[in-house]
């Protein structure tokens, strides 16, 4: 009777996060090894600090707590003008201490927020708290997976790599709110300059889940007690927002159906296996207590109330996709495409101070990243190659290529050959047709094609279109087809 029962319930799910950013610094939070290891031998960039060495003492890295200042300025949170490490205690093998220094009941941010859009509807996400923290090593596992290794090696290159930690209000009713929240949150992250989304592990993800029945949700708001009353489970390992999306969507269903089955969810932390498309226990759900937190004695409180002000943040994804659309009369998708990055934008307004912004638009949001997209390269790749870039949209824009050839042929060969726009035009035999050469091949096209003219005349409309194919065929795709389309338009009224 009681599954029964609950079968006929229904649930929605309460979802948190907790998002652990490395901050972009040249060297670690608490020593001056390098943070530039992803491309190094393993346990090179290592030092007594880092590898928790007994007498070593740890010297906290100024630029960290500045970027982590920067976050807190962007998400509108209160930065606190004193704070304090602690130890968090805790053992795992890439872990040198046995503990990790972090923030615990005095982080330097707490209290902001972080506008997202889904599905049309924009909302508040609230954020408890930021805290800064070192980063553990890292784990290889050989032979196969966290479960199925014959054995795993340690590299404690990454330890002591700035990491701040964002963990959000259960505000979340849905994998696909998760995802939007964390492509924003990295947009913002990069914008800051403090944070490189082509690192790999620059940006790791906890999830916290529970299903309340619904009877308990009060226009999306949860009652403290259906809250505390439900059993949470927290979701490990997650590196990217595509994964946060289905390991929660998996983790809703694997609980719905554990409760329509009369089963009872464990709390407890779940390793996900990115390669399986599933989440796998790990152990029971460590309770705050378990951590023994204590204030890190070798570390004095933090204080920055006498400098936070001096710290400034640059123009915010939001600002930015608003001044787009204000100052070059661009529409709400080009604006977005536009500012997805902030080297995007950056590259858009370099084309914009050279040509009209529509046209500027058009090739950047348009042609130049859908290109990209498809060869999955991003703007910074072509960097050095600005200048052909813009030279090419010249050749458009005074009419010495066809908007056709240079988005189809140019561009492309540009970027799958690396070849410079000139040496594209010159082997394929694209530039400015002369006047005549177009003539001729209009009343060829005519000659040839007594039946277009008869339905032209009859009133079919494809009968130019087919006209100004025949045109263009003739002369190489290199004619203007506006100027093809007038010309044939006005010799068939003749």
């Amino acid at each position: 009777m009681t599954a029964k029962a609950l079968v006929q319930r229904d649930f929605t799910a309460v979802i948190g996060l907790e998002v652990h950013v490395q901050l972009e610094t040249d060297t670690k939070i608490f020593c001056g090894c390098s943070t530039r290891s992803n491309t190094t031998e393993p346990n090179t960039r290592t030092c007594p600090v880092c590898l928790g060495l007994p007498g070593a003492l740890p010297v906290l890295n100024e630029a960290a707590v500045k970027s982590a200042v920067k976050v807190g300025k962007a998400l509108n949170a209160d930065i606190a003008e004193e704070t304090q490490f602690h130890r968090k205690n805790y053992y795992y093998p890439d872990l040198t201490k046995n503990f990790q220094i972090s923030q615990y009941d005095a982080p330097i941010c707490a209290d902001g927020q972080l506008s997202i859009t889904v599905e049309g509807d924009r909302r508040e996400v609230a954020i408890r708290r930021a805290h800064l923290e070192e980063d553990p090593g890292s784990l290889t596992h050989q032979g196969g997976n966290i479960d199925t290794a014959e054995y795993t090696l340690v590299d404690y290159n990454r330890a002591g790599t700035p990491l701040m930690e964002i963990v959000t209000e259960p505000d979340f009713r849905s994998p696909a709110e998760t995802r939007a929240f964390l492509s924003k949150l990295e947009e913002v992250l990069e914008y800051l300059g403090i944070f490189d989304p082509t690192e790999d592990g620059s940006l790791r993800v906890d999830a916290n889940i529970s299903l309340i029945p619904t009877e308990e949700v009060d226009d999306g708001s949860i009652t403290p007690s259906a809250l505390e009353s439900a059993n949470r489970t927290e979701v490990k390992n997650i590196s990217s927002h595509k994964g946060a999306e289905k390991a929660l969507a998996y983790e809703v269903t694997r609980q719905r159906n554990a409760v329509e089955r009369g089963r009872a969810i464990e709390q407890e932390t779940r390793h996900w296996d990115e390669s399986r498309g599933i989440t796998v226990s790990m152990r029971s759900k460590e309770a705050e207590k378990d951590y023994r937190y204590f204030p890190e004695s070798d570390l004095p409180p933090l204080a920055v109330a006498d400098w936070k002000d001096t710290v400034s943040i640059p123009e915010l994804p939001d600002a930015r996709r608003e001044r787009f659309r204000e100052e070059y009369a661009l529409d709400t998708e080009s604006a977005a495409k536009l500012t997805s990055t902030k080297a995007v934008a950056d590259f858009f307004e370099n084309v914009a101070e050279q040509f009209d912004p529509a046209l500027a638009a058009t090739w950047v949001a348009d042609n130049l990243l859908g290109e990209l997209n498809y060869r999955d390269m991003s703007v910074s790749d072509i960097d050095d190659r600005f200048e052909e870039f813009t030279y090419l949209i010249e050749l458009v824009d005074t009419g010495d290529i066809t908007t056709k050839n240079a988005e189809e042929v140019v561009l492309r060969r540009m970027l799958d050959e690396e070849l410079t726009p000139e040496a594209v035009i010159e082997s394929e035999g694209l530039g400015r047709v002369d006047e005549d050469a177009v003539v001729t091949a209009v009343t060829d096209a005519l000659d040839e094609n007594p039946d277009a003219i008869e339905d032209y005349h009859a009133g079919e409309n494809g009968a130019v279109n087919f006209l100004v194919g025949q045109v263009m065929q003739k002369t190489g795709g290199s004619a203007d087809p506006s100027d093809v389309n007038t010309l044939l338009r006005e010799r068939l009224e003749e």
